[in-house]
């Protein structure tokens, strides 16, 4: 796999997966262009969200907001403006089976005054991009477009069967870096059926 600098170097990767042809821009109003404009940025959110990728988790401490939730839990904390996703918090960290929280918004409430949380981030730069996240996103946002660009759902099908077996495959060798975290074992025994 070449080294992607761009979101539309990733997009056509995605087209040329579906025998279309390769824009120069996400900007251009060809009819690709448009719609990997359209679908890019929810399809690598979604992608991430998919998973812990080791490159897209970021560990940070909550600011305790001065408001207080109405009921049920005793603080609420601001998350970080890239969070998509808890991976885990310091309290399952420690060992405990689970933490007493949720999120509601952009806000995480819970019974404790501070919360540590690692999180996957919203990465936008391309290049921070793991080789296997590439290759999946694309296999996504192929997947995505292909009955917009090919009126083929046959072909979308297969596309999405391709998504799945990658993801699986991804996930096994990114959870293999360095001593897995609780939360995602089931994730890698998945990717391994």
């Amino acid at each position: 796999m070449t080294v992607v600098t761009s979101e539309t170097a990733l997009c056509n990767i995605a087209l040329t997966r579906l025998g279309h042809q390769q824009i120069s821009s996400l900007d251009e109003a060809s009819k690709a262009g448009r719609l990997c404009k359209l679908h890019y940025g929810p399809t690598r959110d979604a992608v991430l969200r998919a998973h812990p990728w080791n490159f897209a988790v970021k560990r940070v401490t909550l600011s305790l907001d001065v408001a207080t939730p109405n009921h049920e839990y005793t603080y609420q904390h601001s998350l970080p403006s890239d969070f998509l996703r808890v991976v885990r918090t310091d309290y399952e960290a420690a060992g405990y089976n689970s933490a007493d929280y949720r999120i509601e918004g952009l806000k995480l409430v819970a019974d404790d005054s501070v919360v540590k949380i690692e999180y996957i981030a919203r990465i936008e730069d391309v290049s921070q991009f793991d080789a296997l996240f590439v290759d999946v996103l694309a296999q996504r946002l192929a997947a995505e477009v292909c009955v917009a660009l090919t009126d083929n759902a046959n072909m979308a099908k297969n596309i999405w069967e391709i998504y799945d077996l990658k993801l699986r495959e991804a996930r096994g060798v990114d959870a293999q870096e360095g001593r897995p975290r609780d939360i995602e074992a089931w994730e890698w025994l998945d990717s391994r059926n």
